[in-house]
């Protein structure tokens, strides 16, 4: 396993490259599973551990099914060890009478102080720890004042419940103003954003602001040096629920376009002759690029992290990472045209 260290200027801490996603730890993988999987992680050197106070919210559960078996694994372990734990807030119901949905009515509790105080804390009792080490905002609240949002994590870092936050599903230009006002503050700004990232891409749309851009992507490079605070990317969905390597789970109606057609056949040619598979291409392609990410990996079998723990020791050659890049160049030509 490498390894690799997140920082928000002032708190800083090592944790591995990938990071186990544990959405529906609980439910669609029931309890037993789970254990076995965060075990197996751990004893391969696994460090970074990924949940959310909503998860399996939508498929009978009561959203913290996640964290709780964590804590169970937590306390049946003895404690966390080297392990580093990430949840986030402001996603779960607001009515728990209305559905829970990422379209208008979307039904989110959001940012405000009091969503943020509160919750954090019902974290770290389903968790069973003191302190959560990376706290995200799970979606922009943009009816919640800037200010008020990082005031209310900066008072949990003073507090020590939380030792770096972040924000989740995010405008570039919201991230930005958001950790500029944590400057004006006087306290830490989001030290890691998570948002939608792999080796393909979504067409673009006005109001997709929950993937990794060009732009962010920039931004990251430039933070860490100059005065700037550093920032790391977090991953989520790197491997799109298995429509890389399963002709039976189709991507996203954004992702189905002709050019990643083209880089998903590139990604089984390349496995095929290098003796992988397409899901560790594709976060070995990740994991290798000029602007490093952490991917988030849902795993629900022991089987899927062992493939993914792979992936983790596969470095793409030079010749062959420059191919992927160019999988889809005579798409993109053809439109241009």
């Amino acid at each position: 396993m490498q390894f690799r260290t997140i920082s928000n200027g002032t708190t800083s801490f090592e944790v591995s490259t990938l990071c186990l996603g544990t959405m529906f730890f609980g439910t669609r993988t029931d309890t037993r599973t789970s254990l076995e999987i965060l075990d197996r992680f751990a004893d391969a050197g696994g460090t970074f551990v990924d949940t959310a106070n909503n998860y399996n919210a939508w498929v009978g559960g009561h959203g913290r099914d996640s964290e709780d078996v964590l804590g169970a694994w937590i306390r049946r372990r003895g404690g966390l060890g080297d392990v580093r734990l990430a949840t986030k807030l402001g996603a779960a119901k607001k009515d728990p009478a209305l559905p829970l949905q990422n379209v208008e009515p979307t039904n989110f509790q959001g940012l405000s102080a009091e969503v943020v105080a509160r919750e954090a804390r019902l974290s770290l009792q389903h968790l069973g720890v003191e302190r959560i080490d990376v706290l995200y905002g799970h979606v922009d609240d943009r009816e919640t004042p800037i200010a008020e949002t990082v005031a209310a994590f900066g008072q949990l870092q003073r507090e020590g419940l939380v030792g770096i936050s972040g924000i989740s599903n995010v405008a570039l230009w919201r991230l930005i103003e958001a950790r500029d006002e944590a400057l004006r503050q006087g306290v830490d700004p989001y030290g890691v954003v998570q948002q939608g990232y792999s080796y393909v891409y979504p067409s673009p749309g006005f109001g997709r602001t929950n993937d990794v851009s060009v732009e962010l992507l920039d931004y990251v490079a430039a933070a860490g040096t100059d005065g700037r605070p550093p920032l790391t990317i977090t991953a989520y969905s790197p491997l799109h629920q298995g429509a890389f390597a399963r002709d039976d789970k189709p991507m996203w109606a954004p992702m189905r376009h002709a050019s990643n057609r083209e880089r998903v056949r590139a990604l089984h040619d390349v496995a095929a002759e290098i003796g992988a598979t397409p899901n560790q291409v594709a976060l070995s392609w990740l994991l290798g690029a000029e602007v490093p990410v952490i991917p988030v990996v849902g795993i629900s079998s022991v089987a899927q992290l062992e493939e993914a723990l792979a992936a983790s020791e596969l470095v793409l050659d030079a010749d062959v990472r420059a191919r992927l890049d160019a999988a889809d160049l005579d798409v993109r030509a053809a439109v241009a045209a």
